[in-house]
């Protein structure tokens, strides 16, 4: 298949764009930058000025939107906050933008999303029929993103959402912050402890986007979660268990906000995800546990 990538060069888009290269499939990976291309691997400019990536593209089967500010990367003030929000909705428009001008329409549309879109809460138990939306920066930011790429089943495209956990690895994402003070020998519950986790290996999370791509039945959202969530004190003990490092040190819901400010909140609230679609379609995970993962990750 022909696969075209916005976001490749990012920590999943890497991964990815490994898989599928190795799988045989020609890919085209939108970028800012002027880069030469690599046997099957093509790269086209786009979002600049005089760019018009559509005239290179040709035909495509698959469109992938990993594109946008990460939300890992700086503390969240305005500013980075209006650059998160509007990377996304740029990147998505501009995306709709260069379907509608291809003569021959991709089959399938696969956006990155995240389980933001759900509250944090510790009781409640989330999966794809959840009709919640959180009222804070993430929540409104994924609602709003998956409403704008929604508009590409107006052109008949199947349309995937694909709501990403807590993606383990050690290239980028949130485990290496997360695994430093454990191996400095301190490590310990973050905050209340009781605040869900319901992570993922990047394995899985690169597995799960072709999975969606191959798999004609899976429309609208997609949780990619591991099938074995966490509460975050059994989080850390996890990570010391196979660090083979105590779990001791607490760390105060009042210091992560004091270091962190409103960006704290991805590691003092959480929410309890479950991928009943991928698992109910017969998707196998590869790390279905957080030992697993992290053995696999830490050696």
């Amino acid at each position: 298949m022909k696969i075209l990538i916005a976001g490749g060069s990012g920590f999943v888009g890497q991964k990815l764009t490994e898989l599928l290269f190795k799988k045989g499939h020609d890919i085209i990976i939108l970028t800012r930058k002027g880069k030469q291309s690599e046997g099957t691997i093509k790269f086209v400019q786009w979002i600049k000025e005089g760019s018009s990536p559509e005239k290179e593209i040709g035909g495509v089967d698959v469109v992938i939107n990993l594109a946008g500010v990460s939300i890992n990367d700086g503390r969240w003030t305005e500013n980075h906050q209006r650059q998160i929000y509007e990377s996304r909705m740029t990147a998505t428009a501009e995306l709709l933008r260069i379907v509608e001008a291809l003569s021959e329409k991709p089959s399938v549309f696969i956006n990155a999303s995240a389980i933001g879109i759900y509250p944090p809460s510790h009781d409640t138990v989330y999966t794809e029929k959840s009709t919640e939306v959180a009222n804070d920066f993430l929540g409104r930011t994924v609602h709003d993103w998956e409403r704008k790429a929604a508009t590409m089943m107006e052109h008949g495209i199947r349309t995937v959402f694909m709501r990403f956990g807590v993606v383990l690895g050690n290239e980028g994402g949130a485990l290496p912050l997360m695994a430093l003070p454990y191996r400095l020998f301190m490590g310990g519950t973050v905050g209340s402890g009781v605040q869900w986790v319901s992570w993922v290996h990047i394995t899985d999370v690169v597995h799960a986007i072709v999975f969606a791509i191959e798999n004609n039945r899976l429309n609208g959202p997609v949780n990619v979660t591991a099938p074995n969530p966490k509460r975050m004190k059994d989080f850390g003990k996890t990570i010391g268990a196979v660090l083979h490092r105590p779990h001791w040190f607490p760390v105060p819901a009042l210091l992560m906000k004091a270091a962190l400010g409103k960006k704290s909140s991805l590691v003092l609230e959480g929410q309890h995800v479950l991928p009943k679609v991928l698992t109910n379609e017969g998707f196998e995970f590869k790390f279905p546990t957080l030992e697993s993962a992290l053995r696999d990750l830490f050696y």
